[in-house]
């Protein structure tokens, strides 16, 4: 198998536009579309359906698309075993992350990192932490940062960085709809305060759950992709969020928002770094995994 072909079929699956793809390759569509002729002669079968508009992979496709990433890790994988082992590790690790992460762990984690192996290059993706996981298993990022669900996929690795509470965040002006006694929550109370809650992820289900176990279904003002913008509408007056702690206190609007002091308080959770287990075969992710130094409880 020419390796080129599957790093070809790989690009343009990720992207679906043979534009784009031929670029990320260095190649022209032309030689692009050879490429894929090339695999579906050799494979007898379509992966890859395209019209004037539209490019999608067919079912074939996204299991040719598995086989390929998988081949092209055993490949790197048997070269870096082979090799010599004093050879100065190169190529590219992608990480993805909140924006608030960016800033409160990428620096600690990577400068001592950098000085030690400057042959490689770091690309990072910066995102809805409810993302973060399916970006790994999918293989779209090396590693990512992101809370540690209630049961992790067996096929991820994961290690704690911190732990951070989840915290209720209301405007600093007055507003009608504000639970007066949020430390003796009530349903009565809650009914019609407008919440601002994350699409998805971890702070949403810990969030559900709080109003569950209240016996209320919460008025949903906005549900927002990421934490960062939940303060920001708070502080706007918009309603009341759930964010964690560090996002607030990381956050350059800290001073528009305050915290309600809600019983009973919702969990914390770890914050930690996730890689899938068959990538920590690779010399490069192996060596910052290894660096990486886990909170312990």
């Amino acid at each position: 198998m020419d390796f080129r072909l599957l790093k070809h079929f790989i690009t343009l699956s990720d992207t679906l536009h043979f534009g784009r793809a031929s670029e990320l390759c260095h190649i022209s569509p032309s030689t692009l579309s050879r490429s894929l002729q090339q695999l579906e002669s050799e494979l007898a079968t379509t992966l890859i359906e395209r019209d004037n508009r539209h490019v999608s992979l067919t079912l074939q496709g996204v299991h040719f698309q598995r086989y390929a990433r998988d081949t092209l890790d055993q490949w790197e994988t048997i070269k870096r075993t082979l090799a010599d082992k004093a050879t100065q590790l190169t190529g590219d690790i992608s990480i993805y992350c909140s924006v608030t992460a960016s800033y409160s762990f990428l620096y600690e984690l990577l400068s001592d990192f950098r000085l030690q192996h400057p042959g490689i290059e770091f690309k990072l993706h910066t995102g809805d932490p409810a993302n973060a996981m399916n970006r790994v298993l999918s293989g779209d990022d090396d590693m990512a940062i992101t809370p540690r669900p209630r049961t992790p996929p067996p096929a991820l690795a994961f290690k704690s960085l911190t732990r951070s509470s989840l915290v209720f965040i209301a405007p600093t002006n007055p507003a009608e709809w504000l639970p007066h006694t949020p430390e003796s929550s009530t349903a009565q109370q809650w009914e019609a305060v407008p919440m601002i809650l994350s699409e998805a992820g971890l702070s949403r289900e810990y969030a559900d759950t709080w109003f569950k176990a209240l016996g209320v279904t919460p008025r949903i003002y906005a549900q927002v992709a990421g934490h960062e913008a939940i303060v920001s509408m708070v502080g706007l007056g918009f309603g009341v969020g759930v964010v964690p702690k560090i996002v607030l206190d990381n956050s350059p609007l800290a001073e528009s928002v305050k915290i309600l002091h809600v019983k009973p308080e919702l969990p914390y959770y770890d914050v930690g770094l996730c890689v899938l287990n068959r990538r920590l075969k690779r010399p490069r992710i192996q060596a910052l995994w290894e660096v990486v130094s886990e909170r312990r409880p």
